[in-house]
């Protein structure tokens, strides 16, 4: 038997409880900082990282094509997040 300890991705607390599926995908809720996540995404672009990816690659010069190409994401996406990323 394998026993898995799981945290949660913004505070690393362990006390975590379910919250239901969402695209086939268990939710869990953290109980001290009341966020919600999934372990598993079916989106390449909702993983954790991913953002910080593109903009690392954008300061690096690497074009919209390139980046999305890399991290499997659609170009529309990263064009997105750089724009956000530029009105704040």
């Amino acid at each position: 038997m394998v026993i898995q300890t799981l945290q949660c991705r913004y505070c690393q607390s362990e006390k975590l409880i379910k919250m239901g599926k969402q695209s086939g995908h268990q939710r869990l809720k953290c109980q001290d900082c009341n966020r919600t996540f999934q372990l598993e995404y079916t989106h390449e672009a909702y993983k954790p990282g991913v953002k910080e990816k593109i903009e690392r690659m954008a300061h690096n010069g690497n074009g919209i094509r390139d980046t999305a190409r890399v991290l499997g994401i659609n170009k529309n996406t990263v064009i997105s997040h750089l724009k956000k990323k530029r009105a704040k």
